[in-house]
């Protein structure tokens, strides 16, 4: 690899630096929604098993990271574990609900299996909603700050680089740069090896895989399962940043969006993953921040369209063109070279 390559990768550790905190904020919640888009990538995209349901595992990972991490008080219940085991528990819950369900992923394929994997969106609405003790109810749940090794991710502490101080959203920049890091290194590993041959022969020539003995209930059933921790990890990622789970947050459209994700940046690709995350989660963020001086786009609830709206009709639309014009989603564009091409001599 030359060093220019490494140069996209250094300028990200720049922007806590520069950026106000919308955009660290924004960056933040792309860098989650790319960590559970890349396991959704890994069941639809690579495997061809269409989930609905990606939002309630998202759901599991972030209230679960809250549940174990939290204190008891009067009103909610909680382990009080230490921030970085909660992670590791709650992203071992999601597995554990995505093991649950495997047995039926495992068996159906295609609209059967996402009509399926719907049921578990009404199943977890009716949990966050009902079961006040753990989720906190329609007011969610404030998100106990990250600590590891002694360093809190929070604004405590007098942490100070380059004349910068660094504040929560700062410090959590570097730590969502990590773990989508090992997200995406780990499922480019699985792509590249074995795994990833017969997922995508799965998806292919599901006959053919299993008469060359690859055991293909059994193979969507781990898949499913690895995309559902991926899930976890992306949803306590997006609690940390959000500072407080929500149920309202985990519902269908959460589901719809990351769908739109995968299609827009290209099925069965880390960085197509990556990049239809940054596409559907900037978008109705900029057309909110800049809602002012945009043509028929008005902040919420003065007339107009929407931000949110309009975010949904621009990427439905993008979904639509690329499905007709770029089926390799938006990673398939290529800028062609500005350096002129040398003519052969005759």
């Amino acid at each position: 690899m030359s060093k220019a390559r490494y140069l996209p990768l250094l300028l990200l550790l720049l922007p806590p630096f520069y950026l106000d905190l919308f955009w660290l904020q924004a960056g933040l919640f792309v860098m989650a929604a790319a960590i559970g888009a890349i396991g959704l990538n890994l069941l639809t995209g690579s495997t061809g098993q269409l989930s609905m349901g990606h939002s309630f595992f998202l759901a599991v990972g972030a209230y679960g990271y809250v549940y174990f991490a939290g204190d008891e008080t009067d009103d909610l219940t909680g382990l009080g574990l230490p921030p970085l085991l909660a992670v590791v528990c709650a992203v071992a819950l999601a597995g554990l609900a995505g093991l649950a369900f495997s047995p039926i992923a495992g068996r159906l394929s295609g609209v059967y299996l996402g009509i399926a994997s719907l049921a578990l969106i009404f199943l977890g609405q009716h949990v966050l909603f009902n079961v006040h003790d753990v989720t906190g109810g329609y007011n969610g749940r404030a998100v106990p700050p990250m600590e590891a090794f002694g360093f809190a991710f929070d604004g405590t502490g007098d942490v100070v680089v380059l004349g910068i101080a660094f504040g929560a959203l700062e410090k959590l920049w570097f730590l969502g740069l990590l773990l989508l890091g090992l997200a995406a290194l780990f499922a480019l590993g699985v792509l590249k090896g074995r795994p990833g041959r017969a997922m995508n022969l799965i998806r292919d020539q599901q006959t053919a895989a299993g008469v060359l003995g690859i055991p293909v209930a059994r193979t969507r059933a781990a898949v499913f399962t690895l995309s559902s921790m991926y899930a976890g990890l992306g949803g306590v990622l997006l609690a940390l940043t959000f500072q407080r789970a929500v149920p309202d947050y985990f519902g269908m459209l959460l589901a719809l969006d990351y769908l739109a994700m995968i299609v827009i940046g290209g099925l069965g690709s880390v960085s197509g993953a990556v990049i239809g995350a940054t596409f559907v989660t900037l978008l109705p963020q900029l057309l909110t921040r800049y809602s002012d001086a945009l043509p028929l786009v008005a902040p919420t609830g003065t007339g107009g369209v929407s931000p949110s709206d309009a975010a949904r009709y621009l990427y439905g639309a993008a979904v639509v063109g690329i499905v007709l014009f770029l089926p390799a989603g938006l990673r398939g564009l290529r800028i062609p070279s500005l350096t002129p091409r040398k003519e052969s001599t005759p």
